[in-house]
């Protein structure tokens, strides 16, 4: 058989019997530490994280069944495996009851030993593989995944986190490619419902008699082609979360079905006449004015309120451009990785025209300009050069100073002043301290130029 070396403690009262078990265990390669009491084994497992505890449940001072219960409570992840003389059917249920991972009667068999001593071993690796994937899908879709500092991001993240452990219907607003879906995964990685399934549909790519089909399912003969029963995504989301993008898209006749899945939780598949009862959390998305098509008429009314409970708005990466330097180190690391480069930064002006940059795509088409300059980078440094030419575009686009009318170069610059002024305010959510060390002035500076430029947040506010 083979062996996986572990960390052991055994734990007898018998000398001969510690010492035997010990040696045979060093044989096969395990680090073994013997102790011959209760207090003695809890001791040494204070002392270090032990992956499995072999304890004889007679001894001097208490049983096993009292280190087992402290190893449960004080180290969950050390596997205790008793050891008895006088084995029965209740004492081994009872043992297996209270937390422990075997329970084997004397004198033991040394394959029998090792046998239980693998399992243990390999049931702890299991658990730690799920426990990194887990991390990593924590990192990979939780906050950690989600890069900006700018304050309507951080006023972004305290919503997700107030409203992700809860049933409440979630509607994203935001242009396309700001980052939808990966804020709706976010909330469904951060609630209770994390190890469920996370179900999206894209409503804009599939026509509505498709559409509602893959939502709801259908029964064979329902439609011409539909030859066997098909499970929709409702029942296939069913204990987690599904989310619906580009919902502005739904037809009239679907709306009315969202609107009964959102209050009664149930449906009937199409064709069918069978009702399904579903436990899911909704989250939709849209980068369209709903309230606009309300008034339209090409929106229902009762289905909006029904799902404009929770908003939250994904800022277009132009109203923050304070988080594209983020953004960049953030994808750099991505892409250097994919493709085994090592890019360091983008210089200063390159840097400079990706702030200067509209981003129509946004945070979807950063990452593409990111992932174009890595992987045709020749160097460590990203220059402007090696930009694509729409970026590089923007600077052909600046205001030109016409030096025949006569103006000053000082009034040629206030404009372009006054808009930086407020494009580092926007970014650093209108706090002067740090606006001011972002633009390298003092602040006494940045109050004279806002009082200068006539630049007030309300004022602001009220024009935006």
């Amino acid at each position: 058989m083979k062996t996986n070396p572990g960390s052991l403690l055994v734990v007898d009262d018998d000398a001969h019997i510690l010492e035997a078990m010990a040696d045979y265990l060093r044989t096969l390669g395990h680090r073994t530490e013997t102790a011959s009491s209760c207090e003695e084994a809890i001791e040494r497992m204070k002392e270090f994280p032990f992956e499995v505890a072999v304890c004889d449940v007679n001894l001097p001072d208490k049983d096993g069944f009292q280190l087992l219960e402290w190893a449960s409570q004080n180290s969950p992840d050390t596997a205790v495996i008793l050891l008895t003389g006088y084995g029965t059917i209740e004492s081994a249920v009872e043992a297996i009851r209270l937390g422990a991972f075997d329970y084997l009667t004397k004198p033991v068999i040394d394959d029998e030993l090792n046998f239980s001593i693998q399992r243990a071993l390999g049931q702890r690796m299991i658990v730690e593989e799920n426990r990194n994937l887990k991390a990593q899908l924590d990192q990979r879709f939780g906050l950690a995944s989600i890069v900006g500092r700018d304050y309507k991001m951080l006023k972004m993240y305290d919503l997700i986190e107030s409203v992700a452990d809860t049933k409440t219907t979630v509607l994203i607003l935001g242009e396309s490619g700001t980052g939808k879906t990966m804020t709706a995964r976010s909330v469904h990685q951060l609630s209770s419902r994390h190890d469920k399934p996370f179900v999206e549909v894209a409503c804009g790519a599939l026509p509505e008699t498709l559409l509602e089909s893959e939502l709801f399912g259908h029964v064979a003969g329902a439609f011409t082609g539909a030859n066997h029963d098909k499970v929709g995504k409702f029942l296939q989301a069913n204990g987690g979360t599904i989310f619906l993008d580009e919902i502005g898209t739904a037809s009239p006749g679907l709306q009315v079905k969202l609107l009964r899945v959102l209050q009664d939780r149930e449906f009937e598949a199409v064709g069918g006449t069978e009702t399904h009862k579903v436990d899911i959390r909704l989250i939709l998305a849209t980068n369209q004015d709903l309230e606009e098509m309300v008034a339209r008429g090409e929106f229902r009314q009762d289905l909006f309120y029904r799902i404009n409970v929770i908003t939250l708005t994904q800022p277009p990466l132009r109203e923050r451009i304070g988080d594209i330097p983020l953004l960049v180190d953030h994808y750099l690391n991505v892409f250097n990785e994919q493709s085994h480069k090592t890019v360091e930064c983008f210089d200063d002006q390159a840097m400079a025209l990706l702030q200067r940059y509209g981003w129509p795509g946004n945070v979807r088409e950063l990452i593409n300009v990111v992932e174009r300059a890595v992987v045709l980078s020749k160097g460590n440094v990203i220059s402007a050069s090696e930009l694509p030419e729409a970026v590089r575009h923007e600077e052909q686009l600046s205001p030109s100073f016409d030096v025949a009318a006569g103006g000053s170069l000082k009034t040629a610059m206030v404009a372009p002043e006054r808009h930086i002024i407020l494009e580092a305010l926007e970014a650093n959510g209108w706090n002067r301290q740090n606006t001011a060390r972002q633009l390298g002035i003092n602040r006494t500076t940045l109050y004279k130029k806002m009082k200068r430029y006539d630049i007030e947040f309300e004022k602001h506010i009220s024009a935006s």
